[in-house]
Protein backbone atom coordinates (compact mmCIF):
# COMPACT_ATOMS: atom_id res chain seq x y z
CA UNK A 1 0.00 0.00 0.00
CA UNK A 2 1.46 3.27 -0.98
CA UNK A 3 0.42 7.03 -0.43
CA UNK A 4 -2.03 7.17 -3.49
CA UNK A 5 -3.31 4.21 -1.69
CA UNK A 6 -3.79 5.80 1.62
CA UNK A 7 -5.30 8.73 0.22
CA UNK A 8 -7.69 7.02 -1.64
CA UNK A 9 -8.89 5.30 1.48
CA UNK A 10 -9.07 8.34 3.41
CA UNK A 11 -11.27 10.20 0.96
CA UNK A 12 -13.96 6.77 0.61
CA UNK A 13 -13.97 7.05 4.45
CA UNK A 14 -14.95 10.19 4.15
CA UNK A 15 -17.29 10.09 1.25
CA UNK A 16 -18.49 5.96 0.02
CA UNK A 17 -20.10 8.02 -3.18
CA UNK A 18 -17.21 9.86 -4.42
CA UNK A 19 -17.13 9.43 -8.54
CA UNK A 20 -13.82 7.73 -9.75
CA UNK A 21 -12.77 10.80 -10.97
CA UNK A 22 -13.67 12.78 -7.93
CA UNK A 23 -11.44 10.27 -6.39
CA UNK A 24 -8.56 10.38 -9.13
CA UNK A 25 -8.44 13.92 -8.08
CA UNK A 26 -7.75 13.26 -4.32
CA UNK A 27 -5.74 10.67 -5.01
CA UNK A 28 -3.09 12.92 -7.46
CA UNK A 29 -3.87 9.65 -9.64
CA UNK A 30 -5.79 9.04 -13.20
CA UNK A 31 -9.30 7.46 -12.63
CA UNK A 32 -8.69 4.27 -14.76
CA UNK A 33 -5.57 4.20 -12.15
CA UNK A 34 -7.99 4.64 -9.53
CA UNK A 35 -10.24 2.42 -10.26
CA UNK A 36 -7.82 -0.33 -10.59
CA UNK A 37 -6.78 0.59 -6.96
CA UNK A 38 -9.60 0.15 -5.43
CA UNK A 39 -10.20 -3.18 -6.96
CA UNK A 40 -7.00 -4.13 -5.65
CA UNK A 41 -7.77 -2.83 -1.96
CA UNK A 42 -11.01 -4.89 -2.13
CA UNK A 43 -9.55 -7.97 -3.20
CA UNK A 44 -6.65 -7.61 -0.75
CA UNK A 45 -9.90 -7.09 2.05
CA UNK A 46 -8.70 -3.83 2.83
CA UNK A 47 -12.08 -1.91 1.71
CA UNK A 48 -14.95 -3.77 2.45
CA UNK A 49 -18.64 -2.75 1.34
CA UNK A 50 -19.79 0.65 0.54
CA UNK A 51 -22.33 1.99 3.33
CA UNK A 52 -24.28 4.68 4.18
CA UNK A 53 -24.65 5.97 7.74
CA UNK A 54 -27.82 6.50 9.19
CA UNK A 55 -28.36 9.17 12.34
CA UNK A 56 -30.09 6.90 14.32
CA UNK A 57 -31.45 9.50 17.02
CA UNK A 58 -33.57 10.91 13.34
CA UNK A 59 -34.55 7.43 13.41
CA UNK A 60 -36.50 6.71 16.06
CA UNK A 61 -33.24 4.77 17.91
CA UNK A 62 -31.16 7.81 20.37
CA UNK A 63 -30.61 5.77 23.17
CA UNK A 64 -27.07 4.31 22.87
CA UNK A 65 -26.34 2.03 25.58
CA UNK A 66 -22.96 -0.31 26.51
CA UNK A 67 -23.51 -3.13 27.81
CA UNK A 68 -21.08 -5.78 29.47
CA UNK A 69 -21.87 -9.91 29.68
CA UNK A 70 -21.15 -12.18 31.66
CA UNK A 71 -20.79 -15.93 30.45
CA UNK A 72 -22.04 -19.05 32.39
CA UNK A 73 -19.59 -20.98 30.38
CA UNK A 74 -16.45 -20.09 28.07
CA UNK A 75 -16.89 -23.35 26.47
CA UNK A 76 -16.61 -23.23 22.37
CA UNK A 77 -19.74 -23.99 21.61
CA UNK A 78 -21.67 -21.57 24.02
CA UNK A 79 -19.52 -18.87 23.02
CA UNK A 80 -20.39 -19.87 19.49
CA UNK A 81 -24.14 -19.67 20.00
CA UNK A 82 -24.37 -16.65 21.89
CA UNK A 83 -22.30 -14.96 18.98
CA UNK A 84 -24.83 -16.52 16.88
CA UNK A 85 -27.50 -14.98 18.77
CA UNK A 86 -26.09 -11.63 18.57
CA UNK A 87 -25.52 -11.65 14.80
CA UNK A 88 -29.66 -12.18 15.05
CA UNK A 89 -30.45 -8.88 16.70
CA UNK A 90 -30.53 -5.78 14.80
CA UNK A 91 -30.38 -3.84 18.23
CA UNK A 92 -26.53 -4.67 18.77
CA UNK A 93 -24.84 -2.36 17.18
CA UNK A 94 -21.36 -3.84 17.74
CA UNK A 95 -20.87 -6.68 19.82
CA UNK A 96 -17.03 -7.35 20.99
CA UNK A 97 -15.48 -10.47 22.66
CA UNK A 98 -13.13 -8.71 25.82
CA UNK A 99 -10.32 -9.68 27.95
CA UNK A 100 -10.77 -9.10 31.66
CA UNK A 101 -13.29 -9.66 34.06
CA UNK A 102 -16.02 -8.85 31.56
CA UNK A 103 -16.47 -11.61 28.50
CA UNK A 104 -18.46 -9.40 26.11
CA UNK A 105 -18.89 -5.86 25.81
CA UNK A 106 -22.13 -4.63 23.21
CA UNK A 107 -23.49 -1.53 22.45
CA UNK A 108 -27.19 -1.27 22.33
CA UNK A 109 -29.42 1.45 20.52
CA UNK A 110 -32.84 1.46 21.76
CA UNK A 111 -35.88 3.54 20.64
CA UNK A 112 -36.03 4.61 24.75
CA UNK A 113 -35.10 3.36 27.99
CA UNK A 114 -37.96 0.98 28.32
CA UNK A 115 -37.21 -0.69 24.85
CA UNK A 116 -33.49 -1.38 26.14
CA UNK A 117 -34.81 -2.80 29.23
CA UNK A 118 -37.15 -5.00 27.39
CA UNK A 119 -34.20 -6.66 25.58
CA UNK A 120 -32.29 -6.48 28.43
CA UNK A 121 -34.65 -8.40 30.71
CA UNK A 122 -36.58 -10.40 27.80
CA UNK A 123 -33.88 -11.51 25.36
CA UNK A 124 -30.33 -10.88 27.03
CA UNK A 125 -30.79 -11.81 30.42
CA UNK A 126 -32.85 -14.95 29.11
CA UNK A 127 -30.13 -16.39 27.15
CA UNK A 128 -29.08 -19.98 28.49
CA UNK A 129 -25.36 -18.84 28.30
CA UNK A 130 -25.59 -15.18 30.14
CA UNK A 131 -24.81 -15.09 33.59
CA UNK A 132 -24.94 -11.43 34.27
CA UNK A 133 -24.81 -7.92 32.56
CA UNK A 134 -24.25 -4.44 33.48
CA UNK A 135 -25.28 -1.30 31.39
CA UNK A 136 -23.85 1.70 31.07
CA UNK A 137 -26.66 4.37 29.02
CA UNK A 138 -24.64 7.52 26.87
CA UNK A 139 -25.59 10.57 27.86
CA UNK A 140 -24.57 12.06 24.60
CA UNK A 141 -22.12 11.35 21.85
CA UNK A 142 -18.72 13.58 21.91
CA UNK A 143 -17.13 11.40 19.03
CA UNK A 144 -17.88 9.08 16.51
CA UNK A 145 -16.06 7.97 13.21
CA UNK A 146 -15.80 5.07 11.07
CA UNK A 147 -12.52 5.80 9.95
CA UNK A 148 -9.58 4.09 10.22
CA UNK A 149 -6.52 6.00 10.90
CA UNK A 150 -4.24 5.78 8.34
Amino acid sequence: MDDVDRRLLRALQDDAGLSHVALAELAGSSPASCWRRIRALEEAGILKGAVRLVDAERVGRGVNVMCQVRMRSHAPADRTAFEAYLATRPDVMEAHSMSGEWDYLLRIVAADVAGYERFLMRDLLNHSNVATAASHFALSQVKYTTAVPL
